[in-house]
């Protein structure tokens, strides 16, 4: 039996800047090559089918899959997959690698991105923040700095001036709960600033900042839609009270300053999983039921703007898309207002602390020749956003 999704369902997938694009000058550059040594030898250990995670180069971003340089191909590539729509980032140190000073020929760079998705008829969904920071931001202190809010505002406005001909369709910050709780509860991500108290003050200035950013692109476009991405996690069982901090952030931002609710699933926890990908995760795709049915209290449409797995031979990639997305439908009939999926990821990335070895694009990148070949799962997603069912 087919299953038919909504009529104008967005189908594509999602990049982000520093993972993809090559060459950034950020706190995230800056970070890999001091930190490079260290982290191979935290995966000296590494399952042997995985050599690659035990080179201090595979940590250094360098020229990524050079997506900077080759969107119109990559782009080309999940056109013919039928995708219309797609999610990437404008990354803020090229915009404003100084403070105060934009360059307008970066900006000029990305109109030419979203020009070239337009004229492949898909949406573009542009993130205004996943994650990097300008060096100069960085040195202000980054997150912590109580002018974060205004200096975030200043860039979103700029961007909503430059681009509103072109954009209808905005998210201000990528997952801030994954940055809080990895630079400054886990220390694990930069600054590596493990407090507590500096956890609370980075959530209040992310949320004053989408707050700002959200005001700010609605005085250029009163019809823009702008949310956040959220990463929720689903917890089973005797962990199922934990689920209330799903929606925290959520909460801070306000539901009144988020036009739709963005989902970003990869976990669930208190489960016994019987598959796993690459990097250990579990896979339980059906969780993202519960957490649909849990958003529909909010009334507002949903869009799935990330959801994947690390799968470098793609065993596990086909069926995980399929159980997903019967999922997915599963919520549609009871009503949840589910208006798009992207997928995690287009091509192959820089998996940030985990550099290049894990493997989530629908299409593989050869980091030597930056050949781009597309997964056998690929075709079976491309059949479903062709014909807009399973």
């Amino acid at each position: 039996m087919n299953l038919y999704f909504p009529k104008g369902f967005l189908w594509g997938a999602s990049t982000s800047a520093h993972q993809v694009e090559g060459n950034n000058q950020n706190d995230w550059s800056v970070w890999e090559k001091a930190n490079a040594q260290r982290l191979a030898s935290l995966n000296k250990n590494r399952k042997i089918e995985f050599p690659q995670a035990r080179d201090p180069q595979n940590y250094i971003s360098g020229r990524a899959a050079d997506h900077y340089n080759r969107f119109r191909d990559d782009f080309q590539i999940a056109s013919s997959m039928g995708h219309n729509a797609h999610r990437f980032s404008i990354e803020w140190s090229r915009i404003e690698p100084q403070e105060g000073v934009f360059d307008q020929r970066e900006i000029d760079h990305y109109r030419k991105v979203i020009s070239s998705l337009k004229e492949k008829n898909m949406k573009p969904l542009v993130t205004l923040w996943h994650w990097t920071l300008p060096i100069w931001l960085k040195d202000k202190g980054g997150l912590l700095n109580p002018e974060f809010p205004n200096y975030f505002s200043r860039y979103a406005q700029r961007m909503a001036d430059e681009y509103h001909d072109l954009v209808s369709f905005w998210m201000t910050l990528n997952e801030p709960t994954s940055v809080i709780s990895n630079a400054y509860i886990k220390g694990l991500w930069p600054p590596q600033k493990r407090n507590p108290i500096k956890a609370l003050i980075a959530s209040k200035n992310l949320a004053q900042a989408h707050k700002s950013a959200y005001k700010a692109i609605k005085r250029r476009d009163l019809n823009a839609s702008v949310g956040v991405g959220h990463i929720m996690t689903m917890f089973c069982g005797v962990l199922s009270s934990l689920n209330i901090f799903n929606r925290m952030f959520l909460s801070l931002c306000g539901p009144e300053n988020q036009d739709y609710i963005s989902l970003q699933y990869y976990f669930s926890k208190g489960f016994r999983a019987q598959k796993f990908s690459d990097m250990g995760w579990p896979l339980h795709p059906e969780g993202i039921y519960p957490l649909l049915m849990k958003l529909k209290k909010y009334k507002k449409p949903i869009y799935i703007t990330e959801n994947g797995l690390v799968d470098a031979d793609d065993l596990h990639r086909r069926w995980y898309i399929e159980e997903t997305l019967k999922s997915v439908m599963s919520a549609i009939k009871e009503g949840v207002d589910v208006r798009g999926y992207f997928h995690w990821s287009l091509i192959d990335n820089f998996e940030w602390d985990k550099g290049f070895w894990p493997r989530f694009g629908l299409v593989e990148i050869d980091y030597k020749t930056l050949e781009r070949k597309p997964r056998p799962s690929s075709d079976y997603y491309s059949k479903i956003c062709k014909n807009n069912h399973l």
